[in-house]
């Protein structure tokens, strides 16, 4: 039992190991989110293998596949265009990175690594100089235009451009910020209420009985958030996919 609903985000060495001064030890961080990428690697092979058939009546998972392709497919010609189907793998990774690794935190005595700044961070970051090599490659100097509105005034262009750098900017900082924030606020919370039914059903006489009130909250919070977790791994694809489209067309 946590003694803080801000303990279980604590970082905790599982194999301590020493390269010289460098720490190489394994913690509970990196343990977690080696098992998300080796089960978004499996989830891969999976879904995408030729030893699975497919028919022209589908199955269900069958239909869970073409759903699930249509989806990313359908955000990236919707926010970025015909070009941006070059980057459907790219998207359809990041989607199912996020979502895995958002879902594999639900799971009890699991550890949500989603919810450090740190990592989602580092995952923004790398998009986000991705975003910028494409749009040079794509543009070369032309994409500094980013930075002023096409028919923007000399007298303007003195305000707007300092606002428009410091937003984009930002861009990776607001990408990331979204995600941890939702997912640390919504294990808190969990974790709250957990501890409130543990405390009463201690209690005992009438608040062991009154302890299953929050047990019911608890369950209905936990539906609500695997919903969230699937939500922020859309919004956090469909904003990769706006960040693409940025790149690509400019504006």
């Amino acid at each position: 039992m946590l003694f803080s609903p801000l303990e279980q985000f604590q970082i905790c060495i599982l194999i301590p190991f020493h390269f010289g001064s460098i720490d190489l030890s394994i913690t509970n961080a990196a343990f977690f989110m080696g098992f998300g990428i080796f089960t978004f690697f499996l989830l891969l092979n999976f879904l995408f293998s030729t030893k699975n058939q497919f028919y022209f009546i589908p199955g269900k998972w069958q239909i869970f596949i073409e759903t699930l392709y249509s989806t990313v497919s359908g955000m990236v010609s919707d926010n970025v265009g015909i070009k941006g189907q070059n980057y459907f793998p790219l998207v359809l990774t990041i989607f199912l990175f996020v979502l895995i690794s958002n879902l594999i935190g639900l799971v009890p005595y699991s550890f949500t690594f989603t919810s450090h700044l740190i990592v989602t961070f580092s995952l923004a970051l790398l998009l986000f100089i991705g975003c910028n090599i494409i749009c040079w490659r794509e543009h070369g100097v032309a994409m500094f235009s980013l930075f002023l509105p096409s028919g923007t005034s000399l007298g303007l262009a003195f305000l707007l451009v300092p606002i428009e750098v410091v937003s984009y900017i930002f861009k990776p900082i607001s990408l990331s910020v979204r995600l941890f924030a939702n997912m640390m606020a919504g294990h808190t919370l969990l974790k709250v209420i957990a501890g409130f039914a543990w405390s009463m059903m201690t209690a005992g006489g009438f608040l062991f009985i009154a302890h299953f009130l929050p047990l019911a909250v608890l369950i209905l919070l936990v539906g609500l958030e695997v919903g969230v977790a699937i939500i922020q791994a859309y919004v956090f694809t469909i904003l990769t996919c706006i960040y693409l489209n940025d790149a690509i067309n400019l504006h």
